[in-house]
């Protein structure tokens, strides 16, 4: 029975994730056919930023130069456009049952004999292939575009790269999951784990800004989420993954204990 609730679930969320695609790539690759420009003016671009002070190019992840792929990755895209996509798409998918018991939609699949487990076990499941499609198109655009242009990168760093991402996205979704199932409501939910989200950025910021709370970053999973090593380096991220992996395993884990002995009435 899982099988046919897994369909569905990746049948309802083709829409949001293709748009969130077609964004991703939109603004991937414009961003990408002009770091030939940024590489072939790589003074310029140096001393322009060295007019803004270098607390605040710290803070939007530009500690570098731009002509590095890490750099000019982490800036545009590890910075900037992932988070917002992940996050969009991880709490509209992961809010979903909550949106479904809203509409009486959920009294439907929980009146047959599958399990209550293995009904948000698939709704994680359409969680991760979503995420993992979105992290693919994000970072391979980026790098497909980058290769067209001539950019010196190398795929097996950017393959990385993306499931760092893919890391970051899981464990989004499933403090959201969790969230969706405690409140079953899918407005307190999504402001929740949004509200979450920007306080973790802004951590982030104020760590790297004010060097006395730099140990706050470690409360925000923004502080994991660095790609300029790994795209120049191609080391694994074993650590910040490490904690991606926690976070999304007991998150997840406690919302399908608590889904299981929630009260869908009331």
């Amino acid at each position: 029975m899982i099988v046919p609730i897994l369909q569905l679930e990746l049948r309802r969320s083709r829409a949001l994730v293709a748009w969130l695609v077609v964004v991703g790539l939109a603004y991937g690759g414009f961003m990408t056919a002009f770091y030939p420009t940024i590489r072939s003016n790589t003074t310029l671009v140096d001393q322009y930023l060295k007019v803004w002070p270098k607390e605040l190019l710290a803070a939007f992840g530009l500690e570098g130069s731009l002509a590095d792929p890490g750099v000019f990755f982490n800036t545009y895209i590890g910075s900037l456009l992932w988070p917002i996509l992940a996050s969009i798409g991880a709490i509209l998918i992961a809010t979903r049952a909550a949106a479904d018991l809203d509409r009486g939609w959920i009294e439907l699949p929980l009146s047959t004999p599958t399990p209550r487990a293995r009904y948000l076990g698939a709704s994680i499941a359409a969680q991760l292939v979503s995420l993992a499609v979105l992290a693919a198109a994000c970072v391979g655009g980026v790098l497909a575009v980058g290769l067209l242009v001539g950019a010196p990168f190398e795929p097996g760093h950017f393959a990385i790269a993306a499931l760092l991402a893919f890391a970051f996205g899981c464990g989004i979704a499933s403090v959201t999951t969790l969230l969706s199932v405690v409140t079953l409501n899918r407005g307190t939910a999504g402001g929740l784990a949004a509200g979450i989200v920007i306080a973790m950025y802004l951590l982030e910021v104020v760590a790297k800004i004010e060097p006395d709370l730099a140990a706050i970053a470690a409360f925000s999973a923004f502080h994991y989420l660095e790609f300029a090593a790994v795209i120049d380096t191609g080391t694994f991220p074993w650590t910040d993954v490490a904690v991606f992996a926690g976070v999304s395993i007991v998150s997840w884990g406690f919302a399908v204990l608590v889904f299981r002995g929630r009260d869908l009435v009331a």
